[in-house]
């Protein structure tokens, strides 16, 4: 891609967009950073880039006189692509990419690519760890929808290093020749609808981060997800297809066999153990498939058993994700502030072993909550809701006869709750089935808050 002394406008000012801006920087572009929030600091934006760099900020109304300047426009993945702007500069013939297109046609090196609606950050980090030690620290960039973008990245890479991604749906609507060597497909559940408007437009985004792949590349599938399972099938011989499972013995892939998870080679007829799952420390069936999607990629690219089972032996749960946070008076208290949809709190819940106090809700992605009030039979003994979406989940709880609801004004005021209700033996688990925003940054700020008042409950 030729950028050099094209004029280029980033459209959204967040930590994507100032990545974009400071790679186009650096591949000799004018860069335009842009954001339809007036209301934002632009001498805070400009303090994002060197006091000699002349970045050119406009906030509010884009002027077609602006689209009619411009080469290029790299989307950021928080902005949709179907809002008015967007199309008008569609209209005037740019071209519209996002930031990981951007990145990879800046970047060399071998790229290994994670999406899915849950277990991508899991995934992605422990495969890091793997390839780190497979080929060393200096040549694996950890990036994308993990937290550290790719664009920041790109610039250090070399043709012998590897990119491992976490890649949202967000992020794959705007890719055009995104090429990974290997690719992976956790799961597809309802996510995001209020984005993408139907599971149909999200199955074919997330589907589609293998559009460029070939006969000479690799694409890790879930045999359990009925969608992926078809979507294996029909890609037939243009892309190497493998396949794990949590359920049912492979004939050719990885699966859970009892307390072994195994990987079957149907041209080889082996069958090898991997790991005990009580040789590790990760919980849940969800986190087995994490762990074969993170194997599978790794046996892909030609990394030793032996070196993997190093690393799943000393790998720990990523922040966040069904993290243990502290036993106090017989209570245990566990952070799953990344369960934001339904289906990442189903699996935490069922990854319980006590009888459970649940914090619920938040943010409004127009999912459905029948499957996951469904899940807490036999786990979850008190649900306390918050935000937004907290009326609607204590209908829907009502609706399935489960009536030990508790409606909260604060995130304080929930967690108090939990500590009021809990009894030694019992857990308490922060897994909302919704998303952060509006009271809170991002899950990470909720997780964090969660885990200070845990360490201020008196022993």
């Amino acid at each position: 891609m030729e950028l050099k002394g094209k004029k280029v406008l980033v459209f959204g000012a967040g930590k994507s967009g100032i990545g974009s801006v400071s790679l186009l920087r650096k591949a000799g572009a004018k860069p335009v950073l842009y954001d339809g929030n007036d209301k934002l600091d632009v001498s805070a934006l400009r303090g994002n880039f060197p006091a000699d760099a002349d970045i050119e900020v406009v906030l509010g109304e884009l002027k077609d006189s602006l689209i009619s300047s411009i080469d290029l426009c790299v989307m950021s993945p928080g902005v949709p692509t179907d809002i008015d702007p967007v199309n008008r500069i569609r209209r005037a013939s740019v071209p519209v990419i996002g930031e990981i297109e951007l990145a990879y046609a800046c970047s060399k090196g071998d790229v290994m690519a994670v999406t899915g609606t849950n277990g991508k950050t899991t995934t992605v980090t422990l495969l890091g760890e793997i390839m780190k030690r497979h080929l060393g620290g200096d040549r694996v960039f950890v990036v994308g929808n993990i937290g550290n973008p790719y664009t920041d990245a790109a610039p250090e890479t070399k043709e012998d290093s590897v990119a491992v991604a976490e890649i949202s749906s967000f992020q794959l609507e705007t890719i055009d020749t995104f090429h990974p060597h290997i690719s992976a497909i956790t799961n597809i559940t309802p996510d995001h609808l209020n984005r993408h408007h139907t599971m149909e437009e999200y199955i074919r985004v997330k589907e589609s981060i293998t559009k460029n792949q070939t006969a000479d590349d690799f694409v890790v599938l879930n045999y359990e997800d009925e969608v992926l399972r078809r979507f294996g099938e029909s890609l037939g011989s243009r892309v190497h297809v493998k396949y794990f499972s949590s359920k049912r013995i492979l004939e050719d892939g990885m699966y859970l066999d009892g307390d072994v998870l195994k990987i079957a080679d149907a041209e080889k007829k082996t069958v090898t153990d991997v790991i005990n799952i009580h040789d590790q420390s990760l919980l849940g069936a969800h986190n087995y498939e994490n762990i074969s999607t993170a194997v599978l990629c790794a046996v892909c690219a030609g990394v030793p058993l032996d070196e993997i089972r190093e690393v799943l032996r000393s790998f720990k749960a990523v922040e966040h994700r069904i993290e243990f946070v502290k036993e106090v008076r017989g209570v245990a208290y566990y952070n799953d502030s990344k369960g934001t949809n339904p289906d990442a709190a189903i699996r935490a819940v069922l990854a319980m072993d006590r009888p459970t106090v649940l914090i619920g809700g938040g943010y409004d992605k127009e999912s459905t909550y029948d499957e996951w009030i469904e899940s807490f039979r036999g786990k979850v003994k008190d649900l306390v809701l918050i935000g937004q979406t907290k009326e609607a989940i204590a209908e829907c709880a009502k609706k399935h006869g489960f009536t030990n609801v508790y409606l909260c004004d604060t995130f304080r005021e929930a967690f108090d709750k939990c500590v009021s209700l809990a009894q030694p033996g019992d857990a308490v688990l922060l897994s909302p089935a919704c998303a952060s925003w509006g009271m809170f940054r991002n899950y990470e700020e909720r997780g964090r808050i969660f885990k200070e008042y845990v360490r201020g409950v008196s022993e």
